[in-house]
């Protein structure tokens, strides 16, 4: 990682079937080894499987889980005078979207099932109903930053 100049953010193409760029960044994160068609055909079969069970519109749900699983805050490790501190910090828009969307991943392939679609629909509608896996790994991250607190005048 370069010190000199931070990283030029790539902006994201939307998706070509739902015009949405939080897809293509779902995608972007279920593609393994370049293969992008494979991914976004699991995403859109866990969408078809989705508007079976809730009956609703799954682009919706998805953004609702995609909302619920971003945290608010984190823990950072800064080192002051040879200690190591968990310094709680404020997460960007951005990274927490990023975040949201790598737990939702991991934990869908963690799940036990058949295909990853299935599996990534329901750790997608469990997430939007406030359980899950992914709000789990959300309500613990915020819980290490509350009890950290005491460091957070160590902010960079």
């Amino acid at each position: 990682m370069s010190r000199r100049t931070a990283a030029q953010k790539r902006p994201v193409p939307p998706d070509p079937m739902y015009n949405s760029r939080l897809v293509s960044m779902m995608a972007r994160r279920l593609m393994k080894s370049g293969k992008k068609s494979i991914a976004y055909s699991i995403l859109y079969d866990s969408f078809k499987l989705i508007s079976e069970r809730t009956g609703g519109d799954p682009l919706e749900t998805f953004e609702k889980a995609v909302r619920n699983a971003t945290p608010l805050v984190e823990v950072k490790a800064r080192r002051v005078g040879g200690a190591t501190y968990q310094v709680p910090m404020e997460v960007r828009s951005d990274r927490g979207t990023a975040l949201a969307l790598r737990w939702l991943t991991q934990f869908a392939r963690a799940r036990s099932g058949r295909s990853m679609a299935s599996k990534l629909a329901n750790e997608l509608m469990d997430a939007a109903n406030e359980t899950g896996s992914a709000i789990r790994k959300r309500e613990e991250t915020h819980r290490m930053a509350e009890a950290n607190k005491a460091f957070a005048h160590y902010r960079y």
